[in-house]
């Protein structure tokens, strides 16, 4: 059970442009300890909340709370405890990751000892490269020295804008594990926005979705996934027979496709086995029943019947 003291508290949040509305109403709560997902597909509305989260773009209505205080009253003494990354991050190519750490501490206005920077630099990975130059880092390295970054003032709260955007698959699983380790070992609380689900779906313990600009669902991950629908795939040896026999049965409305040896069903766990038995009992052989439950399946489900 995470620590119910809310770290951002977000009520009727609204940000218009001219007739566009880019964020609706929208409410949400993030509890501390919590690695937060903050999911929708594009143009819904998140860079938008992002921004105002971090004072970068002004709210047409709403409020803003972090750490319990209102963010329009308290922003210096808010924003020193925030870190962030909002799209991708820069440096100077030409000197070396400890180099870059020590002058963005300076920008900063904090005095940011050695010690510190080589901890950062450990804690994300690249302390057998602080002096190498970051013109030669990959891309996920310099994802995880943009997030060394956000760090070098110790902040309790860290916002991730998709961190994961461009990253092969082990620099996903290296941003992945950081975060993780962000949480459970230096007791971090992180608001994640990603289009990536299935990276959301391993690190992420609460979510919202969103969509046009508007709260779709927001809850603990697993209850959300556990309470919807599967999609289940049957592989059957006629399916000219398996489709007569469905749609004369109590199935018939869960049925989502058809292709030429699969039923693709819409359904919940407990009757998976029971379809199943049913098929097999009408004379149709099943070969294989393949249930798929993720966050993207979830979360296509869910946007679309928001539609």
């Amino acid at each position: 059970m995470r620590d119910q003291e809310k770290i951002i508290e977000v009520s009727g949040l609204t940000k218009n442009f001219k007739s566009l509305v880019a964020v609706d109403s929208l409410s949400l709560n993030v509890h501390k300890g919590d690695v937060f997902g903050f999911l929708g597909p594009n143009g819904a509305g998140k860079s938008t909340t992002i921004r105002m989260l971090l004072t970068l773009i002004r709210p047409s209505h709403g409020s803003i709370n972090l750490f319990g205080k209102r963010l329009t009253g308290s922003r210096e003494e808010i924003l020193k405890n925030v870190g962030a990354i909002v799209e991708k991050p820069d440096f100077y190519s030409y000197l070396s990751a400890y180099k870059n750490l020590e002058i963005l501490g300076r920008i900063s206005g904090k005095s940011i000892s050695k010690s510190r920077i080589n901890e950062i630099l450990e804690l994300v990975g690249l302390i057998d490269r602080k002096s190498s130059k970051v013109k030669t880092f990959s891309h996920g390295m310099k994802q995880r020295l943009g997030i060394a970054q956000s760090l070098l003032h110790d902040p309790e709260l860290i916002i991730l804008d998709e961190p994961t955007t461009g990253l092969d698959p082990q620099g996903m699983k290296e941003i992945r594990d950081l975060i993780i380790r962000l949480r459970d070992e230096e007791n971090k609380t992180i608001f994640l926005s990603s289009h990536i689900l299935s990276e959301v779906e391993q690190v992420a313990n609460r979510m919202i979705i969103i969509n046009k600009g508007k709260t779709i669902v927001e809850g603990e991950v697993q209850e959300l996934l556990n309470s919807s629908s599967i999609k289940v795939t049957f592989e059957v040896d006629t399916i000219e027979s398996a489709k007569k026999i469905i749609n004369e049965s109590r199935w018939k409305d869960k049925l989502e496709s058809v292709n030429k040896s699969s039923l693709i069903f819409s359904l919940p766990t407990e009757e998976i086995a029971e379809l199943n038995k049913y098929l097999v009992n009408n004379n149709i052989s099943v070969s294989a029943v393949i249930p798929t439950r993720s966050l993207e399946h979830y979360f296509l489900k869910i946007t679309e019947d928001a539609t």
